[in-house]
């Protein structure tokens, strides 16, 4: 009968601390700090250019319309930098891949878009994190750069 009581308590103990692992701190972060991360440029290459908000880019000679990345990554004993540094790189390798896949050199007016919600920067990103995992969503027009 102990034992019962004992996961009895331990379960009401896990029900009234759950909603604290999963509420969402939201972060902005700068850009500048996860682009300069030595993976950074090693995973990127520089076959695409991005332009964050309102960043002037050469003249476009096509576009390609609109392409997200919405990627998670594991945040379990992570700080909100690290983890989302992390992510916020994964969402721009997301971002290159679907500008080469149709033939774009760069991603202009990138901004975060977690939740559809939009917010344009040139300097931060948004970054959502949790107990256990990390989220950045970007959005951004695939274009081709007339000087490239």
């Amino acid at each position: 009968m102990s034992h019962i009581r004992h996961l009895l308590a331990l379960s009401v103990l896990l029900l009234a601390t759950g909603p604290s692992f999963a509420a969402d701190d939201v972060v902005m972060l700068p850009i500048a700090n996860a682009i300069s991360m030595p993976e950074a440029q090693q995973k990127l290459g520089n076959s695409i250019k991005f332009y964050f908000a309102t960043q002037p880019a050469t003249r476009i000679i096509q576009t390609f319309g609109k392409f997200v990345a919405n990627p998670k990554t594991n945040a379990f004993a992570k700080t909100a930098g690290t983890a989302c540094d992390w992510v916020f790189l994964s969402a721009l390798i997301s971002l290159r891949d679907q500008a080469q896949s149709v033939g774009a050199n760069a991603v202009v007016n990138i901004e975060s878009y977690y939740n559809t919600r939009e917010v344009p920067s040139q300097t931060e990103f948004e970054c959502h994190k949790r107990f256990l995992m990390a989220g950045v969503a970007l959005r951004g027009d695939a274009v081709r750069l007339a000087d490239h």
